[in-house]
């Protein structure tokens, strides 16, 4: 039985076809398969061309995909560690602000469902608030119960 090597184009398809990846993640996976990093960076750049490869959609689908679960501080960490510029990782995680005590509430909800009943327990809740990249506005808000409807305007940066 042989195997069929894949060029390095058809191995860039095919990560691509499982998931968006930023140009900087695909460049590395790919780094040990090219002769040369002169082809790698022509190959990357021809995919750039032909909207095969964007680092604002891998951004655009890290947050769909994670947003749901994790706070704006740890997606956009989890956006720098794949080589996203902060000028895409800010315009990503900008409107996830708006629904941070939302989604803090969400997650807390479903990993909780009740208030602390003791200074141990509630410590434990926000550090696994904390951990999935929340603010601590958003935590205190989420642990009262309260939504993020009742901000107007207020801060959530948590400073």
């Amino acid at each position: 039985m042989g195997f069929t090597t894949l060029s390095l184009k058809g191995r860039a398809l095919r990560l691509l076809s499982q998931r968006e990846h930023s140009r900087s993640e695909l460049s590395t996976k790919l780094a040990p398969h090219a002769e040369s990093p002169e082809e790698l960076t022509a190959l990357l750049d021809w995919l750039v061309e032909h909207d095969w490869l964007s680092d604002q959609r891998a951004a655009q689908s890290l947050v769909h995909r994670r947003g749901p679960r994790l706070g704006a501080a740890r997606l956009a960490q989890e956006l720098r560690t794949k080589g996203v510029s902060d000028d895409l990782v800010r315009e990503a995680t900008a409107p996830l602000l708006a629904t941070e005590v939302q989604r803090a509430r969400d997650v807390w909800q479903r990993k909780f469902g009740e208030a602390p009943q003791d200074v141990k327990e509630r410590s434990r809740q926000v550090r696994f608030l904390m951990a999935r990249g929340f603010t601590m506005f958003a935590i205190q808000k989420a642990i009262r119960g309260e939504t993020g409807e009742d901000l107007d305007g207020e801060d959530l940066g948590g400073k």
